[in-house]
């Protein structure tokens, strides 16, 4: 891989790495994604880079804001490589390790940025991407964009601050995203608190324009959500949550994940069932171990802090190689392609415990 530098004042300086693009714009920090065959799925690399670029920027004074983006028509970020993340394991090294410790501790850091972050969803955000995003101050929709958790499809949980995000959406959905893994659009998003505003994908070019041309007053943040009000929306009309908030609030507030299955098999009600038996079948072809415990971190998520939340995700992660499905998860859905992976069964309250001993 070439190097080549960016400085962070500067027009076009140098890179250290050309899979994250760095260029500072009439004092916004561009950071966009440059992974576009692989829909910008984070590497080590690429979050160590995005780690030094916003700790550089976060003490400049010719920086007043971050916009995070990603490259090609795909999607602003698809996740973490996965793949990249067992190999790392089966060879015996830390790269899988390092990579968890330091993705949680750079969606810690946006989080906590004492600059505005806009970040651009357009396209897939999923997983790590919505990591990023949920830490970002503005968080902007298009009509392209489709947010979701995936974790559990591979046999993992929701995490990236997950735990956090999730447990304070309203009612039941951030259990409902969380176990299902169920995507979202725009209008979804607006209306359960996942995205700010929606502005059309060919009105994105538009928002950077007005931004280089902006005269910036002692109020960055209030600059950019001027400029997105002229842009976009922040409620669009008849979210499909909406109609199904009663039954998504019935359902996934069910003591077990094998109770809430069994339930929407059960669905008669004609403007339900076509949702609650889709819904029953994708569940029934998820990691009963990571839907089992993503129903425990989201719930305990409610009462914990946004660095605890980042504990508990790491201190599963940790665990997860040996005694989760994330390795077979990934074998049946990325590598053999066969789709019919073998998965633990679901946990008893024995082995629930036992995986949160320490925290």
């Amino acid at each position: 891989m070439s190097a080549q530098a960016i400085s962070a004042r500067g027009q076009e300086a140098e890179l250290f790495n050309d899979l994250i693009l760095s260029q500072v714009r009439n004092r916004v920090g561009y950071l966009t994604l440059n992974r576009p065959a692989g829909v910008n799925a984070l590497t080590l690399s690429m979050v160590r880079e995005l780690h030094r670029c916003l700790t550089e920027w976060a003490d400049d004074p010719e920086v007043l804001a971050v916009v995070l983006r990603g490259a090609g028509e795909k999607g602003f970020c698809a996740g973490g490589d996965v793949r990249a993340l067992c190999d790392s394991h089966k060879r015996h090294d830390t790269v899988h390790k390092n990579f968890f410790r330091e993705e949680y501790q750079l969606d810690l850091l946006l989080h906590l940025y004492r600059k505005p972050v806009v970040a651009l969803m357009d396209g897939f955000t999923l997983g790590g991407g919505m990591g990023l995003a949920q830490a970002a101050e503005l968080r902007v929709v298009t009509e392209r964009s489709w947010l979701g958790m995936p974790e559990t499809a591979i046999g993992f949980f929701p995490d990236v601050g997950a735990t956090y995000f999730l447990s304070r959406l309203p009612g039941a959905i951030g259990l409902y995203l969380g176990i299902t893994g169920a995507r979202l659009q725009a209008a979804d998003a607006l209306y359960c608190g996942l995205a700010d505003w929606y502005v059309e994908h060919d009105r994105l070019a538009q928002f950077e324009e007005r931004l280089d041309r902006t005269d910036w007053s002692p109020m960055p943040l209030k600059d950019i959500q001027n400029i997105l009000a002229k842009l976009g929306a922040q409620v669009l009309p008849e979210p499909p949550l909406d109609r199904l908030r009663p039954a998504i609030d019935h359902f996934f507030n069910q003591p077990e994940v094998s109770s809430t299955i069994e339930q929407l098999r059960q669905v008669n009600v004609a403007d339900s069932r076509d949702w609650a038996l889709r819904t029953a079948d994708e569940m029934a072809s998820r990691s009963p171990l990571a839907m089992a415990v993503t129903r425990e971190i989201i719930l305990f998520g409610r009462q914990l802090n946004l660095e605890r939340c980042f504990q508990m995700e790491l201190h599963l992660a940790n665990q997860w190689f040996e005694r989760g499905d994330l390795l077979e998860g990934v074998r049946a859905m990325l590598v053999d392609k066969d789709k019919r992976p073998r998965w633990k069964p679901a946990p008893g309250p024995r082995q629930l415990q036992e995986l949160f001993e320490g925290l």
